[in-house]
């Protein structure tokens, strides 16, 4: 690393006991960089320009200077507030400088602050973090998941984690009134988990599974409103797909088993998103699709390669998720019964069931592939223990929602910049994982000697023959052209996917295509294609293949299994390494030199011809309504002000150009 010194135009200089000075420095080096990345980048500005609150006897300070505190606050990764507010009080004067602020709010200053912020303020700060997550770049690509045809998938992880509230036991007789709790507000009964308390609250949280960045945060008391936080998920991964020029199909949408009911998953498909889930609707078992599914024999054999349980995987295709005949893709995954009342999943006769529902297509992800990515979730838990150990975002902040979630946005804000602040002091190449590997080719039988152990010719089918034009006169089936990835592609351009093969009493084989859901409902050529633009089905299409004797084929392989091989090809999973990027950061700015200075301004002509005594205003002494400048002027430091500069070593040079450092040539 160069010893070069940077500056960012403010500086300190401070008395700090000798066994204190390095635990205070190294946080302050962290700090004076975040100040001087989101002055630079225009964050603090817009920050205090757009999200705006007042109340009554808000005294001098502003909105702008909570924030400053809360930052530095998640940065320090103190485990409570008067924890960092005595490591803070040797620099309360350069710290509030470096974000261009004079005096540091007293800690209950910032108690009644997040106690009475509105939903307004935490909408207007949510909406700045999604606008700067949009903006910024910090990875070259946003990494993916590549299936067996080689298309490429966007994974996104939606998932919530609690913080318990224990209280105290009050007596409840009727001579006393009602308790009275902190945690009324913030706090709920509800489950808990493996946390002990009485109350909890849940935290929706967003990841992008891929760079490790956070998409979002949704609180809510108790349980939660999962059913509208998903909701909102849903609206923030669409616009993170567009932003990005990603298209939505591609994007997919990993939940867990609270999200496993036909309601929730309607909310994700009417998106046009893709999903993968743990489904609790264990009422699919009785359909006769998959009762006849799971007489026959498995698709595949699944063995975890850690816990070492082995289960059966069946997948069923064209499942109706609800009565109106939204069809989607199952996987039932069976074994063994070890207990009464299995943990997870449905037991029957001595099985246990569980069920996982889908959209990726086949056979571009076989069963095990399904199961295995829906599994892969648990990287996610790793990520929210790291956030537990850097900055403990589901900490009690304040004990109303509002203020709640206020900080809990801007501690993934931190998050966030520390990746990209770790990716640009060291660009990091991203990882190619084999998730899944390539599919072996079934073994031909060597042993000849009987007629029946010799191996099936394969059969050669000719090219597809569709169903006519239907008497609602729409699109017939030879408007939609096949693929090479064994899809159709419809007049809109959007596809068609496999969903079920049927062998006829001629030998002939029937393939049925379906749309999505998602794609039909927004389709302009809709009423074009459809019976009626109201319907709730997606667009479906027929196709029948002959069997040829000598002719070769002109029906491309791919479009069946029972035509050819499906893809063998390995399932790459490319993302970029989840701890060593913020460590690297981490690692250099708490260990390189800070050096604080102080300069002195002459006292200006204006400053020593005051008078003693104040003089007032008509609008001060009217107790006019101050302007939102005027209100933001009251906590600004001063011109006169002594100039401050923090100078920073062993960053690069490159560094300093992207954030607006100024660098300095050592001796």
């Amino acid at each position: 690393m160069m010893k070069d010194d940077f500056t960012n135009g403010c500086d300190v200089k401070a008395d700090v006991p000798d066994d204190q000075k390095g635990r205070h420095y190294d946080v302050f080096e962290e700090v004076a960089i975040f100040a001087q990345v989101l002055t630079h980048e225009g964050i603090l500005k817009a920050v205090a320009g757009q999200v705006r609150f007042a109340r009554a006897r808000f005294g001098h300070y502003d909105l702008i200077d909570f924030v400053a505190v809360l930052i530095g606050y998640a940065v320090s990764g103190e485990p409570t507030l008067l924890a960092f507010y005595k490591r803070l009080a040797p620099f309360a004067g350069p710290f509030m400088a470096l974000f261009g602020r004079n005096l540091l709010p007293h800690r209950s200053t910032l108690s009644r602050f997040l106690a009475a912020l509105d939903q307004a303020s935490v909408e207007a700060l949510r909406t700045l973090f999604q606008k700067d997550l949009l903006a910024r770049k910090p990875f070259p690509s946003p990494g993916g998941l590549f299936d067996r045809t080689g298309k490429q998938w966007f994974v996104v992880d939606v998932d919530g984690t609690k913080q318990a509230a224990r209280q105290r036991a009050l007596p409840q007789t009727e001579s006393l009134p009602a308790p009275h709790r902190r945690f009324d507000q913030v706090c709920a009964p509800g489950y808990q988990g493996r946390k002990r308390g009485e109350v909890v609250r849940t935290r929706t949280v967003l990841l992008q599974a891929n760079t490790h960045q956070f998409l979002g945060t949704f609180g809510g008391t108790g349980n939660g409103d999962y059913r509208n936080e998903l909701r909102r998920a849903v609206q923030v991964t669409t616009s993170y797909a567009t932003q990005l020029g990603l298209p939505t199909a591609s994007i997919l949408v990993r939940l867990d088993g609270l999200y496993g009911d036909a309601a929730p998953l309607l909310d994700v498909l009417s998106a046009g998103l893709g999903v993968i889930v743990r489904s609790r609707a264990y009422h699919l078992l009785a359909l006769e699709v998959v009762q006849q599914r799971l007489l026959r024999a498995p698709d595949q054999v699944s063995t975890h390669p850690e816990s070492g349980m082995t289960r059966a995987l069946y997948d069923c295709q064209g499942v109706p998720l609800t009565p109106a005949g939204l069809e989607v893709r199952l996987v039932v995954a069976t074994h063994g019964a070890t207990t009464s009342s299995p943990a997870v999943g449905v037991e029957r006769d001595g099985t246990v069931y569980e069920l996982f529902v889908s959209t990726l297509p086949s056979p571009a992800f076989t069963a095990s592939d399904v199961l295995d990515l829906y599994l892969h979730r648990g990287s996610f838990e790793t990520v929210l223990a790291d956030e537990d150990i850097e900055q403990d975002a589901d900490r009690w902040y304040s004990h109303t929602p509002c203020g709640q979630e206020f900080a809990q946005i801007l501690a993934q804000w931190i998050w966030n910049l520390r990746l990209e602040l770790g990716q640009q002091l060291a660009s990091t190449e991203p990882r190619t994982t084999e998730f899944a590997p390539a599919l072996e080719a079934e073994p031909a039988r060597k042993d000849k000697s009987t007629p029946a152990e010799k191996s099936a010719p394969s059969v050669i089918y000719g090219p597809p023959k569709f169903a006519r034009p239907s008497f609602t006169g729409g699109f017939p089936g030879s408007a939609f052209t096949p693929q090479p990835d064994g899809t159709l592609l419809c007049p809109a351009n959007h596809p068609l996917y496999p969903q079920e093969r049927r062998p006829e009493r001629d030998g002939s084989l029937r393939i049925l295509y379906a749309a999505r859901i998602g794609h039909c409902r927004s389709c302009p050529l809709r009423a074009q294609c459809q019976e009626s633009s109201d319907t709730i089905k997606p667009r479906r299409v027929s196709a029948v293949v002959w069997p040829l004797e000598s002719s070769p084929p002109t029906f491309s392989p791919a479009h069946t299994d029972a035509l050819a091989s499906p893809p063998r090809a390995p399932v790459p999973w490319k993302d970029w390494p989840r701890c060593d990027i913020r460590r690297r950061w981490l690692n250099v700015v708490r260990s390189e030199t800070v050096g604080l200075t102080e300069s002195f301004a002459m006292p200006t002509l204006s400053s020593t011809t005051l008078s003693s005594e104040a003089i007032l205003t008509r609008a001060e002494r009217a107790h006019w309504r101050l302007s939102w400048e005027q209100r933001l002027a009251r906590n600004a430091r001063p011109f006169d002000a002594p100039s401050l500069t923090v100078t920073l070593h062993g960053l690069p040079a490159t560094f300093a150009s992207s954030f607006g450092f100024d660098l300095r040539a050592t001796a």
